[in-house]
């Protein structure tokens, strides 16, 4: 008897992907079965018409599933000497063998699922883990392949006769949706104090929202990790958990019950912030009125989302206010993920938990993104997009697993044409950071039954990833490639938009390790996959305190005087005469942990302190640079084309193909210009400089193509002056990938699986 085999591979699985291929079959008369398996859905047909096979073929790709996706449909034909005793079409169950489908991110609740959550007359009515097959939590409650409850949290709640029939009938929105559950047989809420005393167990939302509108802090339980909430229209409030957070002036994010509390939105944004990843969406001040001012104090935006969860829902509808909803951790600490770590070490923050019991197996931060005037940026890439596959077009020849950075950390697994990159996983500088990392690496390889043949690192020896990813390779016994921190950095752009050819890339950070053990930060370089040659760029300056310099401005202000400006010392003795100029200007002249670095994050960081608009010490990474970029925004040069700015070249190319400082430096402090204006001036001087440097490159090694990498290029001003300069070249930067450290670890996994192995 003939039939056809169909192998159906992407996101199928956990996304009620089999009782719709059993619908749709049922539709078109079909007999047969479909089930899961580790290679993804199997459907199997007997004697399907050509005309059925076809049609079916079209509604299965055009009719999916909201959180499904196809990537590939393997067809042949099937002759069995047994065939299968098929009467219609069944679903079978799942088998377990080698994982080669997707995980599904976890997704904000869907409008179906939110109707009968505010339902009176609905069994789920209030119920704050209300989901289907279309929306919950997903990759956060994954412990093992296949998706299946028992390798679940869920595992823990057998399901009532209710939820047990949902959960068996395809017909239904919840046939093998592996988190359902209801009041009967799911997990519940409750309110603790900081003792972890039970305060209300009956009505713990209602409570929570009364405390938030006191004024009170209170640890909230989410699917990826903790929030610590407060009201957001109360200055008092948000003050108050900035003084328990040590936490001066880093912006806090903010949740609103819907779109009604937000003003001009634009269609991009809506779709951000009401699609199923459910992000922060960065947004204009004036789009969220009636905030306290210090939520985002001197700064322009404000990073604001929509509830992605029923408990959330819940709560904003309750408190009918904007709150605070921002991680909660103990400063330099990752969020905390379970209840009694919660109250242990946040108590000293909250002043009341909202705890659940189920738990949370997979930390995922809150993605952070923005519409930008050339598309979507993606500032942190967390929940409701991690685990997403991202599809290249060329295969690798061998595993390779990437380790990334030190900072924002991420790794990434690159087996034929699929990278997965993880969720952010943070600064590896703190021990838990370092032991998630590690666990996590663990989790990827064992659900995607991965097993790396090439291990890819940072060229930085000092790194924590460095030393991970050579005791690894060490374990495995395979062997492991140093790639170039800012080569890493290019290939990630040209690897998202599937570029191939030679380019010319910019690449302008805080710290990199270079060439002949350099360290860069704003480079010009000629790129492709495998190679990465030095052009030119910003000429190398002390860094005085090495690390130090990071936090502390005005020591780059004086390294930059000290090396390009005549009279340096009378300047310092006007601008640095509450620190100990002399002192340092003495160790930077005897080169006393004082590494030279041609960094662009550090360079912003001076003009920031000549500008006066920086704290003495910086309380977050990137404050000073946006702080410039909000003041620049405020010239009245922004406005202009860039053609009618008749400013001299104040960063001209120099014969090593460096950009001038010595005339910059010295132009500028003389300019007699407003704050707004010099700040605006000097993104522009610099995207010339940059500009040009790039353009005479681009001419002389024949390239069309100009990538931007790196994390100072999430600074719009500077990436749309220079993209406005180069109009003439294809000019490529990051959209589904971090432009900073988020998006290193898949340029790594690129660069290294150009290589071929060689074995001992």
């Amino acid at each position: 008897m003939q039939g056809i085999e169909l192998r159906i591979k992407g996101k199928v699985q956990g996304v009620g992907f089999r009782p719709f291929v059993w619908l749709l079959a049922n539709q078109h008369g079909l007999r047969g079965d479909v089930n899961n398996d580790g290679q993804g859905v199997l459907i199997r047909l007997l004697e399907p018409t050509a005309q059925q096979l076809q049609q079916f073929l079209h509604d299965l790709q055009t009719q999916l599933p909201p959180l499904a996706l196809i990537t590939d449909i393997q067809q042949q034909e099937k002759q069995w000497e047994n065939p299968p005793h098929f009467d219609g079409f069944e679903i079978r169950e799942s088998e377990n063998n080698a994982m080669d489908t997707q995980i599904v991110p976890d997704a904000a609740t869907c409008p179906a699922c939110l109707k009968e959550l505010f339902d009176p007359t609905n069994r789920r009515y209030h119920y704050p883990f209300t989901n289907c097959t279309h929306c919950g939590p997903r990759f956060t409650i994954i412990k093992a392949i296949p998706y299946d409850r028992k390798n679940t949290s869920m595992a823990d709640f057998p399901l009532c006769p209710d939820c047990a029939e949902e959960y068996k009938n395809p017909a239904d929105r919840r046939f093998h949706a592996q988190p359902n559950a209801c009041a009967v047989c799911g997990p519940h809420v409750w309110l603790s104090n900081q003792e972890g005393a039970l305060i209300d167990e009956k009505t713990p939302i209602k409570t929570t929202a009364l405390f938030l509108r006191q004024g009170k802090i209170v640890a909230v339980k989410g699917i990826g990790g903790f929030h610590l909430a407060c009201d957001a229209t109360q200055a008092d409030a948000v003050q108050l958990l900035r003084d328990r957070k040590h936490r001066p002036s880093k912006p806090l994010a903010v949740m609103v019950p819907d779109v009604s509390f937000l003003n001009d939105l634009t269609e991009t944004e809506i779709k951000l912030l009401t699609g199923t990843a459910a992000p922060i969406v960065l947004l204009a001040k004036h789009k969220i009125p009636s905030l306290a001012e210090q939520i985002a104090p001197q700064l322009n935006e404000i990073g604001v989302m929509l509830p992605s969860n029923p408990l959330q829902h819940l709560l904003l509808r309750e408190v009918n206010r904007p709150l605070v909803m921002t991680s909660a951790n103990p400063s330099g600490q990752p969020p905390v993920l379970d209840n009694k770590s919660a109250v242990k070490q946040l108590s000293d923050l909250a002043d009341y938990f909202l705890c659940h019991n189920r738990d949370i197996l997979q930390r995922a931060d809150d993605s952070l993104v923005r519409t930008a005037f050339d598309g979507v940026e993606i500032l942190r890439r967390a929940r409701g997009y991690v685990p997403d596959e991202t599809l290249l077009d060329h295969h690798s020849a061998h595993n390779v697993l990437a380790l990334g950075s030190d900072l924002k950390n991420t790794f990434c697994l690159l087996r034929q044409n699929k990278a997965i990159v993880s969720q952010h996983i943070g600064d590896t500088s703190n021990e838990k950071v370092r032991s998630q990392l590690e666990a996590n690496i663990a989790l990827f390889s064992q659900i995607y039954q991965f097993k790396p043949e090439l291990i890819a690192i940072d060229a930085h020896a000092g790194y924590f990833t460095h030393e991970v990813g050579k005791r690894l390779a060490s374990q495995y016994q395979i062997p492991y490639m140093e790639v170039l921190h800012h080569h890493a950095h290019i290939v990630s752009v040209m690897a998202e938009h599937h570029c191939h050819e030679q380019v010319i890339g910019l690449a302008l950070d805080g710290i990199g390790m270079g060439e002949n053990g350099q360290l860069w930060g704003g480079e010009c370089l000629l790129v492709d996959e495998k190679h990465c040659h030095y052009l030119g760029g910003l000429p190398a300056v002390a860094l005085p305190g090495g690390d130090l310099a990071a936090k502390q401005p005005w020591r780059n202000w004086l390294a930059h005087l000290h090396q390009f400006v005549p009279n340096w010392q009378e300047i310092s003795a006007q601008t640095c005469a509450d620190y100990d100029w002399q002192l340092l200007s003495k160790a930077i002249e005897r080169n006393l942990n004082s590494p030279r670095i041609s960094s662009a994050g550090r360079l912003f960081d001076a003009v920031a302190f000549g500008l006066g608009i920086t704290p003495p010490q910086l309380s977050w990474e990137g404050e000073a640079a946006c702080q410039l970029e909000v003041l620049a925004s405020q010239s009245g040069l922004i406005n202009q084309h860039p053609q009618d700015i008749k400013l001299p070249t104040l960063m001209p190319i120099n014969a090593d193909n460096k950009l001038d400082l010595a005339t910059f430096w010295q132009a500028w402090i003389a300019l007699n210009a407003s704050s707004a204006d010099k700040a605006f001036i000097f993104h522009y001087a610099l995207a010339q400089g940059l500009s040009r440097l790039a353009r005479q490159q681009a001419s002389q090694y024949h390239c069309n193509t100009i990538v931007l990498s790196g994390g100072v290029w999430h600074n719009q001003l500077l990436r749309r002056l220079v993209k406005e300069n180069l109009a003439e070249f294809k000019v490529l930067s990051a959209h589904q990938f971090p432009m900073g450290d988020g998006g290193l670890s898949l340029g790594q996994a690129v660069i290294a699986s150009q290589f071929n192995l060689i074995y001992a």
